[in-house]
């Protein structure tokens, strides 16, 4: 199951690789803007607490 976070403006946070290194890729409206090494980096496009998980449940 794949993480995913969205919040407002149809900003999406999805987990990703770069490299060997493991990201978190911002995108919003399905483009990619950044992939961030850290949640401040993250912060700077949108705030943290307007995020919400979006859970994936099994049929």
């Amino acid at each position: 199951m794949r993480s995913r976070w969205v919040g407002p403006d149809g900003y999406a946070i999805v987990p990703g690789l770069f490299g060997d290194r493991q990201v978190l890729r911002v995108e919003r409206h399905g483009r990619h803007l950044a992939d961030c090494f850290s949640v401040d980096e993250v912060a700077r496009f949108v705030d943290l607490a307007d995020l919400c998980e979006v859970v994936s449940l099994r049929p």
